[in-house]
């Protein structure tokens, strides 16, 4: 197994726990805030898609899935475009709703098949290369998926986390 296949493996994992979070479960489920603070399922794995979705496409140097293929208008969500819902307010956090787990789960999967694209066209030389020198140390194109992944597999988990509360209450 070569480094991309490490990725690819590391986005399959995301995919699996993407859908585990949502198995089973309602609209109102995937909507419900445990309190008014909280996160709910739908915005966490809306949120989750949406960096990866800017991430990917961003390095890619394609049009993000979100735009090029009508998901902002199937979501219909009162946001910007570009929003990935890095430092969203409760009301923004609100405004991400869903009318079904399809349109959730449809969303991520075009994402992930965008992915698996993006590692296809790539190879371990690729990884090294700076893309953002911005940090200190400069970003590599290895260092940025593996965040991606990092990011989505916490956020995919705070989702389980709270459809368990959901479920056992």
């Amino acid at each position: 197994m070569d480094s991309v296949d490490v990725l690819r493996d590391g986005f399959e994992r995301v995919r699996q726990a993407v859908h585990d979070a949502v198995r089973g479960l309602r609209v109102a489920q995937l909507n419900e805030r445990v309190d008014a603070q909280a996160n709910s399922i739908a915005w966490l794995l809306w949120h989750l898609t949406r960096v990866q979705d800017d991430h990917v496409s961003e390095v890619a140097e394609r049009a993000q899935t979100w735009l090029a293929d009508g998901w902002y208008d199937r979501f219909g969500v009162d946001l910007p475009h570009a929003d990935t819902g890095f430092g969203h307010t409760n009301e923004d956090v609100a405004a991400v709703q869903v009318r079904s787990v399809r349109l959730l789960t449809g969303y991520y999967d075009a994402v992930h098949e965008q992915t698996l694209a993006y590692l296809d066209d790539i190879t371990a030389d690729d990884l090294d290369v700076v893309i953002d020198e911005s940090w200190s140390p400069p970003v590599t194109l290895g260092v940025r998926l593996v965040s991606v992944i990092a990011d989505d597999l916490q956020h995919a988990g705070q989702a389980a986390f709270v459809r368990g509360l959901l479920l056992h209450r």
